[in-house]
């Protein structure tokens, strides 16, 4: 990979050329903590945070942006790093090599412009707004990154904001990781949503995981390599999540009542998580989930018995509305009491104003 689309990435990254690096050959199921604790044995890099991955389509490599606080200083850097876990050595690239040499960066850059079928005005279009003294190398490295920044395709268009959070199945839940039940949430989304391949899918799913959730997966792999997505996420709802079968979920879902003080929105929000995992689990088949739902909503919300009148659930039973549609229409409910009771409690003040006014006055 050219050093021009490196700075392409770092300019995508929002990074600082100065402060950014690239490790290569970095195997895709390697934890990001990981990385981040391999390169950080580097010292003069001080601490270093994971930006974004990709896999190189001329080489195959896989490829990694990390960003230091302080700008790295070539001469205090070596040119391998060597994985704390063991493994093939890791290449480092510095974005600061690039402008070592104005010369040498313009002789660079005239031949990229050829290849990508690009002229120089092109760049200079790039920084007529600039002033002329920002017309330096590091400002070319802008103009460029700007330039090819749709030649920059990470694979599945991996990017920070799209992988999921860490997952370890340490109990309980360390500071900054995810319980089960959200990391499955999150993982059954991607799965489901994202238009990218099984192996991207896979990747995303390990490079979330650490520690026994890790160990799980790495044991399914043995044994299947080509397992599913899917079938990584049932695996470690086996090992870390609840073992009761989908009709004891379905059991406790009926059994779930309003809690004194709690909104009728907050209570049917807690039913929709109990009613997914007894789907899940096969504990109801999907067709009846809206009945299911009315029905127990109806059964259990006792400090709701008003809003239950006014919303006329109890007659729409047979045609029960999806979820979204009745958490819309419970909420609209909720606002409009809210208002009419501040309504009523700003009446109520001003008519004893009123009257203490009266009772003062001589």
């Amino acid at each position: 990979m050219s050093l021009f689309l490196i700075c392409s990435w770092c300019s995508k990254a929002g990074i600082d050329p100065n402060r950014a690096f690239v490790l290569h050959d970095v195997p895709s199921d390697f934890d990001l903590s990981d990385i981040e604790e391999t390169a950080q044995s580097v010292k003069a890099f001080g601490r270093v945070k994971v930006r974004d991955r990709l896999r190189d389509t001329q080489t195959g490599n896989n490829l990694v942006l990390c960003e230091c606080r302080q700008a790295t200083q070539p001469d205090r850097i070596p040119p391998h790093v060597q994985p704390l876990n063991g493994g093939p050595v890791w290449k480092i690239s510095l974005l600061t090599e690039s402008v070592r040499s104005v010369d040498d960066f313009s002789a660079k850059l005239k031949k990229l412009m050829v290849e990508e079928g690009k002229t120089i005005d092109d760049v200079s279009a790039l920084l007529s707004t600039e002033t002329p003294q920002e017309n330096s190398p590091e400002s070319i490295i802008r103009a460029v990154g700007d330039l090819l920044a749709k030649t920059m395709r990470p694979t599945g268009e991996n990017t920070a904001s799209r992988r999921l959070r860490i997952f370890s199945g340490h109990s309980p839940t360390p500071a900054g990781e995810e319980s089960l039940d959200s990391w499955v949430e999150q993982a059954r989304l991607m799965i489901e949503e994202c238009d990218c391949s099984e192996r991207e899918k896979r990747r995303r799913v390990v490079e979330s995981l650490k520690g026994p959730a890790l160990e799980i997966i790495q044991a399914v792999r043995r044994d299947n390599p080509d397992a599913s997505p899917e079938s990584y996420v049932e695996s470690l709802e086996s090992a870390f999540g609840s073992l009761e079968s989908g009709e004891d979920l379905y059991l406790a879902f009926r059994s779930l009542g309003q809690q004194r003080g709690e909104k009728l929105s907050d209570f049917l929000r807690r039913l929709e998580r109990s009613l997914t995992k007894v789907v899940q689990r096969g504990g109801l088949p999907s067709h009846r989930v809206d009945r299911a739902r009315i029905d127990q909503l109806i059964r259990g919300a006792t400090e709701s018995e008003i809003m239950l009148l006014q919303l006329r659930l109890r007659e729409r039973k047979e045609e029960p509305p999806a979820f979204l549609k009745l958490l819309s229409e419970i909420r609209e409910e909720e606002d409009h009491a809210r208002v009419r009771h501040e309504s009523n409690t700003t009446v109520r003040q001003r008519d004893g104003r009123a009257r203490r006014s009266k009772v003062n006055r001589p």
